[in-house]
C-alpha cells in the first residue's frame, strides 16, 4: 500500500515557522539594542535577508536531491568521493544544532528564574538550563509519540502567546510611533552600518531551522513546488514576526532596561509595563517557545548524529538505537550541550551558533555553485549567496576581535577542536576503504 502525502503547504509552513521561531529572539532583543539602538527591530529583520541567502541553496539542493537528510546528505551526494567533505560538514552541522540546543536552554532558564530575587545569578542559571536539557533528553529517550504530543502542543500555542504579547506591548507602550521615529532617525545617523549589519549577522540563528522542511520530504505533497513556497513564505513571516515583538518591546520598554536585563530583557520590561500579569505572560512565552525548540532540536538533530555515526564520521557507538530511538546520540548531545553552558554566556553560544549556522549554509552555497546547471540555480544569485553569508561569518568574528577577544579565542578553539575531530574521521574513513 502506497504511503499517504499528508503533508501539504500550510503544514510545511507550519514546520518552518516551529523549527525557527524558538527562543532566539527572546535572547537577541537586548544584545541587539546594546549594539544598534532603536534600530535594532530593522536590524533583527533584516537577519532575514542573511536567511533568504541560506535558503536559496538548500531549496535548490532539496527540489534536486529529495533527500531527508538535508544538510549533511546534500553535501555528501554533491562530493559523493570526498571524505573530508561529508566529515566537515557532518561535524559543523551536528555542533551548530548543540550550540542552538544550549542557547534555547539558557533562554529558558534566563526567563524562567527571571521574576526572582536570584535572577542575575549566573551559576543558578546554568544549572537550570543543564536541568532543561537533560529533562527534554529524558523525554525523548522515553517516547517518540510522547515527545510528538508535547510538541504538537507547543509549536501552536508559543505563536498565540507571541502575538497576544506583542498586542500588549503596543497597547502599553510608552513611545509613540512620531516620538520613536525621531528617535530611528537619529540611531539612524549615530550608528554605523557595520553595527547594523552584524546585528543582522548575530541573529541569524534565530532563523535557523527553515531546512527542516526538507527532513518531511517523504510525506509532503509536491515538493518540487511546495519546498521553496513553505521555506521562503516562512522566513518572510518570522521576519514579520520578529520586527513586530521587537518593535513593541522598543516602544514600550526603555532601552537602558532592555539592555541591563538583556538575558531575560522582555520579561523585566513586561512587569514594569503591566506588572505580574506582563512578566508571566512573557516568561509563559519564553519557555513555551524555548521548550518546543529543545525537543524539537533534539528530536531531528539526534537522528542526524546517528546517521552521520552509521557513516563512519562519528564514533560508532553513536549510531545505536534502541526501538528505533538513537538514544547514545540523544544522550550525547545533551552531555555536550551542558558543558557548553557550564563554558560560556549568552553571547558566546549565541555567536558561536550563529557563525556555525553562517559557515554551513556557505558551505551548501559552495555545493549548489558546483552543481548549479544540475539544479538549474541562477549562477549570479548562487555567487551573491554565498559573498552575503560569508560577509556575514566575518562581521561576526570582527565584532568579536573589537570587543572580546578572549571570547574570540575561545571560539577559535572549538573550531579548531571541531576541525581536527572532522579531519581524523575523514582520515580513518580514507584509510579503512
Amino acid at each position: 500500500m502506497q504511503n499517504k502525502k499528508n503533508l501539504g503547504l500550510k503544514e510545511l509552513i507550519a514546520i518552518a515557522i516551529g523549527g525557527m521561531v524558538g527562543g532566539g529572539i527572546f535572547t537577541v532583543l537586548g544584545i541587539s539594542v546594546s549594539m544598534v539602538g532603536g534600530l535594532a527591530p530593522f536590524a533583527i529583520a533584516l537577519g532575514g535577508v542573511v536567511a533568504w541567502f541560506a535558503a536559496y541553496s538548500y531549496v535548490k539542493l532539496g527540489v534536486y536531491y529529495k533527500d531527508e537528510g538535508a544538510t549533511y546528505a546534500f553535501y555528501k551526494r554533491t562530493y559523493p568521493s570526498s571524505h573530508m567533505a561529508a566529515s566537515f560538514i557532518g561535524w559543523f552541522t551536528i555542533f551548530g544544532y548543540i550550540s542552538t540546543l544550549s542557547l534555547y536552554a539558557y533562554t529558558f532558564s534566563s526567563y524562567g528564574i527571571s521574576g526572582f530575587a536570584f535572577a542575575d545569578s549566573e551559576v543558578l542559571r546554568k544549572v537550570i538550563a543543564i536541568i532543561i536539557i537533560w529533562l527534554f533528553a529524558f523525554i525523548n529517550l522515553w517516547s517518540v509519540k510522547g515527545m510528538g504530543k508535547i510538541e504538537d502542543i507547543m509549536v501552536y500555542a508559543k505563536l498565540v502567546i507571541l502575538f497576544i504579547i506583542s498586542m500588549a506591548l503596543i497597547y502599553y507602550a510608552k513611545t509613540d510611533f512620531t516620538t520613536f521615529s525621531t528617535i530611528m532617525q537619529k540611531d539612524f545617523h549615530a550608528t554605523p552600518l557595520m553595527s547594523i549589519l552584524i546585528v543582522s549577522s548575530v541573529t541569524f540563528v534565530a532563523y535557523e531551522g527553515f531546512q527542516l522542511v526538507i527532513n518531511a520530504v517523504n510525506e509532503m505533497e509536491n515538493p518540487d513546488i511546495n519546498i521553496p513556497r513553505a521555506i521562503y513564505s516562512a522566513i518572510v513571516l518570522v521576519a514579520m514576526i520578529y520586527f513586530i515583538i521587537a518593535l513593541s518591546a522598543v516602544l514600550a520598554i526603555p532601552a537602558e532596561d532592555l539592555i541591563k536585563n538583556k538575558e531575560y530583557a522582555l520579561a523585566a520590561g513586561a512587569e514594569d509595563i503591566m506588572g505580574d500579569l506582563g512578566r508571566n505572560l512573557v516568561i509563559f512565552g519564553a519557555i513555551l517557545a524555548t521548550s518546543s525548540a529543545i525537543n524539537g532540536t533534539l528530536f531531528g538533530a539526534s537522528r542526524q548524529m546517528a546517521a552521520i555515526a552509521d557513516d563512519g564520521y562519528l564514533p560508532p557507538i553513536l549510531s545505536q538505537r534502541k526501538g528505533g530511538i538513537p538514544k547514545t546520540a540523544i544522550t550525547a548531545m545533551a552531555a555536550i550541550a551542558s558543558l557548553l553552558i557550564a563554558m560560556g554566556g549568552l553571547q558566546l553560544i549565541l555567536e558561536f551558533g550563529s557563525i556555525t549556522f553562517l559557515l554551513v549554509s556557505f558551505l551548501m552555497a559552495v555545493a549548489n555553485f558546483k552543481i548549479r546547471k544540475r539544479t538549474n540555480s541562477s549562477t549570479w544569485i548562487t555567487i551573491f549567496s554565498m559573498l552575503g553569508l560569508l560577509v556575514g561569518t566575518v562581521l561576526i568574528l570582527y565584532y568579536e576581535y573589537q570587543s572580546d577577544r578572549e571570547q574570540l579565542l575561545f571560539i577559535m578553539i572549538l573550531y579548531t577542536i571541531l576541525g581536527l575531530g572532522a579531519w581524523g574521521y575523514a582520515r580513518m574513513n580514507r584509510l579503512s576503504i
